[in-house]
């Protein structure tokens, strides 16, 4: 295994940390200065830097800079006595790994070290360099089917309907059809009908002539023309106005429209794709869209799925999401541990991939480290209890004598690695909804802390119970690493 480098002009802060990482058989290389650690590198490289800031001979920023510059996925872990805004943004700026300020509890630093190595050893499960994103992503059975019908209509210009929830990704499906049909030559435009004023739609959709109405200075071409010989996709056709239903139905029917205030017909040569996340056989039972345009337009219905349908393609949407953010952000990319990734994939994403992409983002630009934990996750996610048999289910199983919490994030996971869950009673369930409930209506500050703190107070001292005090037989049979029973039995003041 190849070193921790720790570079600090304080003597004993090296000391320290030499001694504390021998005791976890972490091979050790100490400096002085920044410039015997770039000489160093000619020679060998670590497998975590852990630097200080402000040192004789050059600053651990430019250092940070340089060493990333050589080696670009190496976890760099600053530390200094100055813990200002400025030095953690800087920091994160340069691509550290973690921000350790002075002075810090030993055994967190040794974790936090612990975790930096574990992030260097990790291999990748997808290659990061790929030069072609692909269009679309799904090894579920239900995705399977859309391609096939993509293939299907490949040679087609049918009209086709695409349903399926809001952020589906109905819109990329319309763009995979257009690259896949003969029109791939022409124009694709996209129009949101639901997004536009009734009183603009008309002419975002045909176009107007100069002077048809007040402001219209100059002629201009509607949605129909600029996709002439290519695709037109109109997203939630739904919610379109009764009265333009009648003139779509017309284009539709004959092949030709008016612009606003014009007297001359114009033909269309547009292939129409149309998608909506209502239902358009109840819309049309309650008069609200005509049953001949609805017709016209489900020549061929392709129904896209919902995310929480498809849950064995989150981690590589996941994946791929969290490799497009970096890229454009132009940071490293953020991997989700395996216990995190599992409180995602158990999530219900109401709002799709959408918001699965969105979540990706917020996680490469908030997320503390390179490696996502379950506690690095946003509130919406660690707050949600899944039913299905991911993530949290069939934790509601340990035998607590007092109100418990739900699991703390950072533990849910763990426990979810096992080969199968623990059901027992669920009569401390009630307890906790109980307790629960009298502490949020007694206006009780940090409901979810002080619950936690007591699940997880009392999860440990049971487990310390049974393996009569040994640590590392208690952590191994609570499902969690023996840093963080240490970590834990500190912070809850279990010593």
């Amino acid at each position: 295994m190849k070193p921790i480098w720790i570079v600090d002009d304080d003597q004993s802060i090296r000391f320290v940390l030499e001694k504390a990482l021998a005791r976890e058989e972490l091979p050790v290389r100490s400096f002085t200065n920044p410039r015997d650690v770039l000489a160093a590198l000619d020679e060998d490289e670590p497998q975590v830097l852990v630097s200080d800031i402000r040192m004789p001979g050059g600053s651990g920023f430019d250092l940070l800079a340089k060493v990333k510059e050589r080696l670009p996925g190496l976890p760099v872990i600053i530390m200094t006595a100055y813990s200002d805004l400025d030095s953690a943004v800087s920091a994160f700026q340069g691509g550290a790994f973690e921000y350790l300020p002075k002075p810090f509890d030993l055994p967190k630093a040794v974790e936090l070290i612990r975790r930096a190595v574990e992030e260097s050893q990790r291999e990748e499960s997808v290659d990061e360099h790929a030069t072609e994103v692909p269009e679309m992503l799904g090894q579920a059975p239900a995705m399977q089917d859309v391609f096939r019908a993509i293939g299907r209509l490949s040679q087609s210009n049918v009209t086709v309907l695409i349903t399926g929830e809001s952020g589906a990704g109905k819109e990329l499906v319309a763009r995979a059809l257009h690259k896949h049909s003969p029109r791939q030559g022409g124009p694709f435009v996209a129009i949101n009908t639901a997004a536009i004023p009734k009183d603009l739609l008309e002419s975002e959709l045909f176009g107007h002539e100069r002077g048809a109405f007040t402001g219209a200075q100059a002629t201009r071409r509607g949605r129909f023309e600029q996709a002439e010989g290519g695709t037109l996709f109109l997203d939630e056709i739904g919610d379109m106005p009764f009265d333009l239903q009648t003139r779509l139905l017309r284009v539709l029917s004959d092949g030709q429209f008016y612009r606003v205030g014009g007297h001359a017909p114009l033909k269309s040569n547009v292939r129409v794709i149309a998608a909506t996340h209502q239902n358009l056989e109840e819309r049309v039972r309650d008069g609200a869209f005509r049953e001949d345009l609805f017709h016209r337009l489900n020549v061929i219905r392709l129904r896209l799925p919902a995310l929480r349908e498809r849950r064995e393609d989150i981690p590589s949407l996941t994946r791929h999401f969290l490799q497009r953010s970096a890229k454009e952000l132009g940071v490293e990319t953020k991997k989700l541990s395996e216990a995190a990734m599992a409180l995602v994939v158990g999530f219900e994403f109401p709002g799709n991939v959408r918001q699965l992409e969105n979540l990706c983002h917020w996680l490469t630009v908030m997320a503390p480290a390179q490696t996502v934990d379950p506690k690095d996750l946003p509130p919406e996610v660690l707050g949600a209890l899944p039913s299905h048999g991911h993530g949290l289910a069939g934790l509601s199983s340990a035998p607590i004598g007092h109100a418990p919490s739900p699991p703390a994030a950072g533990h849910a996971a763990d426990v979810s690695r096992a080969a199968a869950p623990v059901m027992l009673g669920s009569g401390w369930l009630a307890d906790l909804e109980q307790e629960a409930r009298s502490l949020l209506e007694s206006g009780q500050p940090d409901v979810w802390d002080h619950l936690t703190r007591l699940f997880e107070g009392r999860l440990i001292t049971t487990a310390l119970a049974i393996t009569k005090g040994r640590r590392i037989e208690a952590a191994h049979k609570l499902g969690i690493g023996r840093n963080t029973i240490t970590r834990k039995i500190q912070e809850l003041g279990l010593d």
